[in-house]
């Protein structure tokens, strides 16, 4: 399974287009799409990312799980509030240039608030690309909460 591990800060040029970090790329070079797959989170101001066999891997399971519980009409109409759906709809094919970057769409630099430079940040079997002082702001309150919690915990 791919992994996206820590944060790294890059540029982003007038024309949205991002060098996506080394490591990342490394990660997704046995995808047969050589690019990521982007959309605008569901639960934060950032943009989702992964390979595109990840999106595969959901959909299939979606598609397996239909079928198991015997909801053709779902495997053929689909279901209006899925996830996978929803996402799908609002993904992006984002191919690597030959620099390894990509264009974001304007409908994704809307979303995260992007401006001059962006936080590409590992989640593991995906990365998030943000804002870097959203996301600054965003990772000092989890690590702050964390800590309060742990203090929590030990007494």
């Amino acid at each position: 399974m791919t992994s996206f591990l820590s944060t790294f800060v890059n540029k982003i040029d007038s024309k949205g287009r991002v060098s996506v970090p080394a490591p990342f790329r490394a990660s997704l070079t046995t995808e047969l799409f050589q690019g990521i797959i982007a959309y605008p989170s569901l639960a934060e101001p950032a943009i989702d990312a992964f390979g595109l066999s990840m999106l595969e891997q959901l959909n299939r399971r979606v598609l397996d799980k239909n079928l198991e519980d015997g909801e053709f009409e779902k495997t053929l109409l689909g279901r209006p509030d899925s996830i996978v759906e929803t996402i799908m709809a609002l993904a992006h094919e984002l191919p690597f240039d030959g620099q390894g970057r990509v264009i974001l769409p304007a409908a994704l630099i809307d979303a995260a608030d992007l401006d001059s430079q962006v936080a590409f940040v590992g989640r593991g079997n995906r990365f998030q690309i943000w804002n870097p002082s959203k996301f600054d702001e965003k990772q000092n309150e989890a690590v702050a909460k964390i800590r309060e919690n742990l203090r929590i915990g030990s007494t």
